[in-house]
């Protein structure tokens, strides 16, 4: 049964402005609190409800497993002060492949792009399977619709934001919020209600090299969980004050992310021994179950599925504008440029979906994801790189932010990239090959587009 709105009180309702009618090109419209949310958005998933498991069966003493999630952070953090200098001196939207290919040149910025633009997409798929897999659970009418209810998600936010950015700054802030205030929920709720688990029997703490292999193990998922903190250079291109809000962003959503994680954990800590957490694949919802009964698992589903949704919208505003920018240096045909008067890329938001939606119909996200993942890191150095080669090269450039405590900071970061991607290889060494042997094809995919780019001028 439908239900009409009067007039009067449909006039009353908070309505976006209308965009200025400029089309063909992106709007500087955003903010600093924009970029927060798309960071947040980007960066917790469901993730951190379910990795605090395995880091605890790997470091199972409290002092051990809160102090990875603060080196993670850490790593975030030195990763955004050095990222953001590339942001406000290049503001160009589309992410690490702007200043990759800007400081390393176009072949090492075609990987990026490419890469970056096929896990984003991917990661919205993936995050809309969860909300189709868990609202299964939550709504039985909607059971065997799993995977139309995923492809309904990514539609629906490629359908809202089509509008134009002005409705993508809205939604992701509301959605980032909206997850905000469901995971505090979880922590108020662990601390209010739930009681002071037992220490339990503790568990052995491995040393010596079984010590550092497994700090090195479960750093690596730590900084998974991290990932997406350079969530506002896709968007450098519309900051209103790209010099100003692009460092206060990335610095201010990484510190809310290292926030969020240590309450959850140390929520979760409050109602769990970390025996019990020790190899519990979804140790938050057991501390949900621990706090709210039977309730506890509509509850924790519910938290997934709003999390979930901010994840989604990220990445559907995210993922366009790596391909745009491609576009306009000739590695995209030319109609992917497309922008309209809202400032939405609109043939790359549709070629985005598109692939979203091909993953979720095939199911094929986690074979990909363990091909391209070797890339993530990967690419994350190529852009701490790129920040010493154009010390080096541009020392003279605009740079209305520089990178604080260069160089240490982001050789540190630099540093640690080295080490993670070293470790990734060696603990993953048949999918690393692989993906070394998907960067020796794309050589030549490269070539061919760069000369069919040329001939076409």
């Amino acid at each position: 049964m439908r239900h009409s709105i009067p007039r009067e009180v449909f006039l009353a309702l908070p309505r976006l402005a209308d965009p200025p009618i400029r089309a063909g090109q992106l709007l500087r419209v955003l903010g600093a609190a924009f970029g927060v949310a798309v960071i947040i958005g980007n960066t917790i998933g469901v993730g951190i409800l379910r990795t605090p498991g395995d880091i605890a069966a790997r470091l199972p003493t409290p002092s051990l497993f809160l102090a990875i999630w603060v080196v993670g952070g850490i790593y975030a953090l030195l990763g955004a002060i050095s990222v953001a200098e590339l942001g406000a001196m290049i503001p160009r939207s589309g992410g690490q492949y702007v200043f990759v290919r800007h400081a390393l040149g176009g072949y090492a910025g075609f990987v990026v792009g490419w890469s970056d633009w096929i896990s984003t997409a991917g990661s919205a798929a993936l995050m809309a399977m969860v909300i189709g897999e868990y609202l299964e659970v939550l709504v039985p009418a909607t059971r065997g619709y799993g995977a139309a209810v995923a492809a309904a998600v990514v539609s629906s936010f490629a359908v809202l934001y089509w509008r134009g950015i002005q409705w993508g700054d809205k939604g992701q802030q509301s959605l980032s919020l909206l997850k905000a205030a469901a995971l505090a929920v979880l922590v108020v709720a662990c601390f209010a209600v739930g009681s002071r688990a037992p220490q339990g029997t503790p568990l052995a703490v491995p040393t010596g090299t079984a010590l550092a292999t497994a700090i090195i193990v479960s750093l690596q998922g730590v900084i998974y969980t991290y990932d997406g903190w350079n969530g506002m250079t896709y968007f450098s291109g519309e900051v209103k004050n790209p010099g100003r809000d692009i460092p206060r962003a990335m610095a201010g959503g990484v510190l809310f992310v290292l926030a969020i994680y240590l309450l959850i954990n140390l929520a979760i800590l409050y109602v769990l021994p970390i025996s019990r957490m020790a190899g519990d694949p979804f140790v938050a919802g057991t501390a949900a179950s621990v706090v709210f009964g039977p309730a506890g698992d509509t509850v924790i589903r519910t938290i997934m599925i709003v999390s979930a949704l901010g994840a989604v919208s990220a990445c559907q505003l995210m993922a366009p504008r790596v391909i745009l920018a491609m576009s306009s240096d000739g590695l995209m045909p030319a109609a992917v440029r497309r922008v309209n008067a809202g400032g939405t890329p609109t043939v790359a938001t549709v070629v985005s979906t598109g692939v979203a939606l091909a993953f979720i119909a095939t199911g094929t996200f986690d074979r990909a994801l363990s091909l391209i993942a070797f890339f993530f890191v990967a690419n994350y150095l190529m852009s701490f790189v790129s920040v010493f080669v154009l010390r080096r090269r541009e020392p003279d450039a605009p740079r209305p932010y520089r990178a604080w405590g260069y160089p240490w900071t982001t050789g540190i970061a630099l540093v640690g990239s080295i080490a993670f991607l070293v470790g990734q290889s060696l603990g993953d060494t048949r999918n690393s090959l692989w993906s070394l042997g998907l960067l020796a094809l794309s050589y030549p995919l490269y070539l061919a587009i760069r000369s069919r780019s040329i001939s076409r001028t």
